[in-house]
């Protein structure tokens, strides 16, 4: 399923004239495999090693242009870096977050849609997009905070 993904994605940039270079394509393949919405350090730090020659700078652009180019969403929560979810060919999902370590799951609920269409039709407004985030304990950190007990 990601190698589609991945070519879906590089075709979309491909479309859009952007060149695909050996960083991108690793940024890309990074985020595409990785189910923690990583930040920009995150995908540096596991990419350094391929790549000694990348800055966080070359990440930070490159996550702009999968941005513009509608490949990923930038998820800022107020209280740290930003995280980015790769979007393309993902349904609607929301994010659990945890309070403790920071850590986001991905969730999908079909009936948070019916609350948009009700959203629009008791406002008036034409709904363009909606964003849910829960906060709580995730089993990881619940564990640790027993065995400090």
């Amino acid at each position: 399923m990601s190698e589609l993904h991945l070519k879906d994605a590089l075709d979309t940039l491909k479309s859009t004239g952007v060149r695909i270079t050996p960083q991108r394509h690793a940024i890309l393949e990074f985020l595409i495999q990785s189910m923690t919405h990583p930040t920009a350090d995150d995908i540096y730090k596991a990419l350094e090693g391929k790549f000694p020659n990348m800055s966080v700078a070359t990440v930070y652009n490159n996550l702009r242009v999968f941005r513009e180019a509608g490949l990923v969403k930038e998820l800022t929560y107020g209280d740290s870096s930003s995280r980015f979810d790769f979007v393309l060919g993902a349904t609607d999902h929301y994010h659990m977050i945890c309070e403790d370590c920071g850590t986001i799951v991905d969730f999908h609920y079909p009936g948070l849609d019916e609350v948009e269409h009700f959203a629009a039709h008791v406002t008036g407004f034409k709904v363009n997009m909606h964003r849910m985030e829960i906060y709580g304990v995730c089993p990881s950190c619940q564990g640790s905070a027993m065995k400090a007990q």
